[in-house]
């Protein structure tokens, strides 16, 4: 079975950095596409978890716009965790922030990930 656990999460000023990390097995973190998504408070029900940023198996990172720049992913293989740091947080970065993983797909949408952690929560205050 496939565990996710996020951690880092917290309450942080605009303009303010936190680093979220994701913790897995070594089997889940040397074989698969790992992604940080996120889900704004008040969204309607069903709607997509917006994807941020994740890694491919090859190490390539890749970003969503309104990140790009501020958030970066990154793995350490000792730890077997996956990170995201984030600088200059903004009001509307504020969002739970969920790890997902998997072995096949490595898309860019929720449905491509069959593995999910609990989330974490981020807000960003003025």
């Amino acid at each position: 079975e496939v565990q996710l656990m996020e951690s880092g999460g917290g309450s942080v000023l605009a303009g303010g950095s936190l680093t979220l990390s994701c913790a897995t097995s070594v089997y889940t973190f040397t074989s698969s596409c790992m992604a940080w998504f996120r889900q704004a408070p008040g969204q309607a029900p069903g709607t997509e978890r917006e994807a941020v940023a994740k890694l491919d198996r090859d190490g390539i990172a890749t970003y969503a716009t309104s990140v790009k720049g501020r958030f970066t992913i990154s793995k350490d293989i000792a730890k077997n965790a996956l990170f995201l740091r984030m600088n200059s947080l903004q009001l509307d970065d504020t969002a739970i922030y969920y790890c997902a993983t998997d072995e096949r797909d490595c898309g860019w949408v929720g449905s491509d990930f069959g593995h999910w952690g609990q989330g974490t929560q981020v807000t960003v205050s003025s």
